[in-house]
């Protein structure tokens, strides 16, 4: 096999030796990768699982003739899940990474455009207003 999805292939291997399917269940790895023993995998295989196969099928897409097959490698997964940036690839750059701040459902919510339409009209009317105010005192000593 080519090594564009050894990794990925290896951080399989290893989590479903990890996996209760095969250490207390005691089936053989490639059965806990078939139905209806894969939908019991955790989820962190079943995602390897998904990117070994689009891997694989990278690998006779020819579409990526020229440019090879670059699967998102398992050191890249790994990166991600300390960072949490995401690893979904866009033009061989993270889709997510650096896009938006911290989303922890803690930051302030943006301030509607018309609310803020809103407040310049009324800054704008309480400057004519002291404006006016000023004219009258002015012109109230008649200079």
């Amino acid at each position: 096999m080519p090594s564009s999805c050894k990794d990925i292939r290896d951080a399989l291997a290893q989590c479903l030796q990890e996996s209760d399917c095969v250490m207390k269940q005691r089936h053989t790895a490639a059965e806990c990768l078939r139905q209806p023993l894969a939908d019991e995998l955790p989820l962190k295989c079943q995602q390897l699982k998904k990117g070994f196969g689009d891997c694989r099928r990278g690998m006779i897409d020819m579409r990526k003739r020229f440019r090879g097959n670059q699967p998102a490698t398992f050191r890249q997964i790994q990166e991600t899940e300390t960072t949490g940036d995401g690893y979904q690839l866009y033009a061989g750059k993270s889709a997510f990474a650096g896009a938006r701040g911290e989303t922890d459902g803690n930051e302030k919510e943006p301030e509607d455009w018309r609310e803020a339409e809103n407040k310049k009209y009324r800054a704008e009317q309480a400057a004519k207003v002291v404006a006016a105010a000023q004219g009258k005192k002015s012109s109230w000593w008649g200079w």
